[in-house]
């Protein structure tokens, strides 16, 4: 088997940016916060907590990453058309 190691054009990679600047802001500034501090208060060891927690990191994996996947599935964003809704 050979592979070969070919230059990837931004066409190429399917997880594009599909979130706006203040989406990303929104859930990495106040809504991921949000949902541990409400964990840490429904008590940390409780299963609403562990939910919240999941969706805390959920916030900022997506804010940070600037891609959620839930968008191109539903084919919605706030940032660049995604590639497939053309």
């Amino acid at each position: 088997m050979v592979f070969t190691a070919e230059p990837m054009n931004r066409e190429d990679n399917a997880m594009t940016r599909n979130m706006s600047n203040l989406d990303r802001r929104l859930r990495t500034y106040l809504l991921m916060p949000a949902a541990a501090v409400v964990g840490v208060l429904v008590g940390p060891g409780s299963v609403a907590s562990i939910v919240l927690y999941v969706i805390a990191a959920v916030m900022l994996a997506t804010g940070t990453v600037g891609y959620c996947p839930l968008y191109a599935l539903l084919r919605i964003g706030g940032g660049r058309q995604h590639p497939s809704a053309q």
